[in-house]
């Protein structure tokens, strides 16, 4: 076992760790709201609020599994394709959000309230919101190291070479997953820097908003370009670890985050609950998702669907196209 094997078996014991206390969080939340002993947050019904932390809890278990198979030998011999998956998700959803917490904790928010985004329960305590902001980055940070170290064990050429070496995927790739995540990421800009077209409550918007907006449109902008590079394979020369890597995390990220917010948007949007409501246009909001969902989707078939290439890649070996399954 080498620096890198020990790196990441440690990283992927302390993800899942991390992400424990929050998922016992939510748990509480859930049993409590249930007996009567917690109240539910603002907007919904009791039903709502337990379907909502069901679900948390839920991913959370997926993701402390996902951080386990990254380090125990079973982890070698299940299915590929479903362990990419959940690492994709998982990653889209922690590591892009790491420039989020370090901004928001020099920022602060501007009403002073340790709670961020609608995760927050309705009473969370300073303790408990801190170990969900750790639970958050000690996961991001450890799948970030400890899943690079397990791809490098399963499929040891997925990285190898440079853009235009002739181990790109079709040239015949349509441009619109690239053009549609770069302009979901121009749109989430334009809000994180004060635009207001499309913007419905204005009184709404608040510092984690602009950050958060601005975190995921660089992200989408750097989807759509790693993937774009990844596939056409320019700029020729360029270590094609580089756009595989941000192309996995960009890509994640439009379709985690989006597929996690095009529900709770779309609830708004139809039920119209007292109290709770999002800057943005219901509408326009919705729109955005799905074509972040669509085209983050699109770019990670792409990316599957490059072929990888082999060390020997002078003497004319060209290894087969990625395939999670394998």
């Amino acid at each position: 076992m080498d620096r890198w094997d020990r790196a990441g078996r440690i990283a992927a014991y302390a993800a899942a760790l991390a992400l424990t206390p929050y998922s016992l969080i939510k748990v509480s939340w859930v049993v409590g709201s249930l007996l009567g002993l917690l109240p539910v947050g603002t907007g919904f019904g009791r039903v709502e609020w337990v379907v909502l932390n069901s679900a948390t809890v839920g991913m959370a278990g997926i993701g402390i599994a996902v951080a386990l198979a990254l380090v125990r030998p079973w982890g070698m011999r299940i299915p590929g394709a479903p362990l990419a998956f959940c690492a994709w998700v998982g990653t889209g959803f922690l590591v892009p959000v790491l420039p989020y917490a370090v901004l928001r904790s020099l920022l602060g928010s501007a009403d002073g309230n340790p709670r961020g985004g609608s995760d927050a329960g309705p009473s969370m305590p300073v303790w408990e919101a801190a170990l969900v902001q750790i639970g958050f980055v000690g996961t991001g940070l450890g799948l970030a190291i400890a899943l690079p170290t397990y791809l490098r064990r399963r499929w040891p050429d997925a990285f190898v070479g440079r853009l235009g070496d002739g181990g790109e995927g079709s040239q015949r790739v349509p441009p619109w997953m690239a053009v549609v995540g770069a302009t979901v990421g121009f749109v989430w800009l334009y809000w994180a820097v004060g635009g207001t077209a499309g913007v419905a409550h204005r009184g709404e918007r608040d510092v984690a908003w602009h950050v958060l907006s601005g975190v995921f449109g660089l992200w989408a902008f750097v989807a759509s370009a790693a993937t774009w590079a990844a596939v056409r394979g320019r700029p020729a020369q360029v270590p094609r670890w580089g756009p595989m890597v941000l192309g996995w995390l960009g890509s994640g990220s439009l379709f985690a985050w989006s597929g996690w917010k095009l529900p709770f948007t779309l609830y708004l949007a139809i039920a119209r609950p007292a109290g709770a409501a999002l800057p943005e246009n219901l509408v326009l909001a919705a729109v955005l998702h799905l074509a972040a969902v669509g085209s983050g989707t699109a770019m990670l078939g792409a990316l599957v669907r490059t072929r990888l290439v082999s060390p020997n890649m002078a003497a004319g070996v060209v290894r087969t196209p990625i395939a999670p399954g394998g």
